[in-house]
């Protein structure tokens, strides 16, 4: 039985490896659902990753994320590169599963086995991402995709998990939005490589422009963010936006950088594995213990971490 285990795990990085679209879903499905054989799997195929740029898409609602998701596909694609979307949603208040909007309006690719898109649920994760979002990011890497985009679900100033696992973190904007920068400037202002104004064919884009670039000059940067206009429904200054994700991610490619990624990273995974020895209901049960000061916290932590 054991046996039988290993080597199902052992076809499906052998069938990953060689490309096969199904076997990449299947074990899309596993790492998402906390399989016990995905992190098994993902043990097999690490020595096949690093050699994808991750790139992190984050914003305010209605700036355009995932019309710009697409059309920076479309443009790999046209350069001869594979793409992997990691679309983070909603969940759904029934289901708990994702709403997925940003596969419904990727619909373009959907015949394209050189563009891999995927859902996932944040399922209550904080910070605009969803648990296991970096261990998905590892499986697209190993599966050859040159470029994984992760868009991130769009809440505000709080997404700010994103530039923890991204080489490379593009922030969306679009005028018209309200105090466009002041809203936001607590949070996602400070994590960006990159820039992009959507929908700059609108009025207040050069307000907009000038508000971030007004910004940019109070911070402290070794080289400022570029500021990129585009109209991604029409495909205008995506090809730009892509050359200033790759020169960030020229510049900042080297061992210093992938290893406080991966320290940062490990961090975040240790956490996640923490989490998930526990259920909901010993979460709540706690948490009645101490409200009704039958016991403090501190003792219930000391014992949820020494537990074995």
């Amino acid at each position: 039985m054991v046996e039988a285990a290993a080597d199902r795990v052992r076809d499906m990085a052998r069938s990953i490896a060689k490309g096969d679209v199904r076997a990449l879903a299947r074990a899309a499905t596993w790492i998402e659902n906390r399989h016990p054989q995905a992190e098994e799997l993902l043990e097999q195929l690490f020595p096949r990753t690093g050699r994808a740029l991750i790139l992190g898409i984050t914003g305010p609602p209605g700036a355009g994320k995932s019309t710009l998701c697409d059309a920076l596909a479309a443009v790999a694609r046209a350069q001869g590169q594979t793409v992997g979307v990691i679309a983070v949603d909603p969940s759904s208040p029934y289901t708990g599963g994702a709403i997925l909007g940003d596969r419904v309006r990727m619909t373009r690719h959907h015949a394209d086995p050189g563009v891999f898109i995927r859902s996932m649920a944040t399922r209550g994760w904080l910070g605009g991402l969803a648990r296991a979002t970096a261990e998905m990011t590892m499986l697209l890497d190993a599966a050859g995709r040159d470029t994984v985009m992760v868009e991130t679900v769009g809440v505000g100033q709080d997404e700010v998990e994103i530039a923890r696992l991204a080489d490379v973190t593009v922030v969306v904007l679009a005028p018209g939005q309200g105090d466009d920068v002041q809203a936001i400037k607590a949070g996602i202002m400070e994590i960006a490589d990159v820039f992009v104004i959507n929908k700059s064919d609108l009025p207040g884009a050069d307000k907009l422009e000038h508000e971030i670039k007004s910004s940019l000059a109070l911070g402290d940067h070794d080289q400022a963010p570029e500021v990129v206009r585009a109209v991604a429904t029409e495909g205008r200054g995506i090809t730009e936006t892509l050359t200033a994700v790759r020169e960030v991610h020229a510049r900042a490619a080297g061992p210093e950088r992938a290893a406080h990624m991966w320290s940062v990273r490990l961090r975040e995974m240790l956490r996640e594995r923490l989490l998930d020895r526990f259920t909901e209901e010993q979460f709540a049960a706690a948490g009645r213990e101490v409200a009704a000061h039958r016991r403090d916290p501190f003792s219930i932590l000391r014992e949820w971490t020494s537990a074995p």
